[in-house]
């Protein structure tokens, strides 16, 4: 397979079919994914708006002085809601493992004894 053919297969992929088949095969790990995918959207969004505004805000700037101030408030500002941005989905990426496993687990131990020789 070429990648011209590998890209138009993948062109061709029906996601809504796709994401029902995950749904029947593993609810818990589909629902915790599109909650983590749902949520880093959300954070970008979120983000670039923040971004312009900062912008917006260095352009009417009237010195370096002000130039500075505001790319400092920026980048502090920025790196905190990184950093609580990595410990929220850090937090939902564990939660959704642990009951992923969870839900695979089919609640029947196995004894040496029951396999017929």
């Amino acid at each position: 397979m070429n990648v011209n053919d590998k890209a138009s297969t993948i062109a061709n992929i029906d996601l809504p079919a796709i994401t029902v088949a995950m749904m029947a095969t593993n609810p818990v790990a589909t629902k915790g994914w599109l909650d983590v995918i749902s949520e880093s959207t959300r954070f970008v969004n979120n983000r670039l708006q923040e971004n312009m505004n900062a912008q917006s805000a260095m352009l009417a700037c009237k010195n370096p002085g002000e130039l500075l101030q505001v790319q400092a408030e920026f980048y502090e500002i920025a790196l905190a809601q990184y950093a609580e941005e990595f410990t929220r989905l850090y937090r939902m990426i564990s939660t959704t493992t642990i009951n992923t496993a969870e839900d695979a687990r089919t609640g029947h131990a196995r004894r040496y004894d029951d396999i017929p020789l």
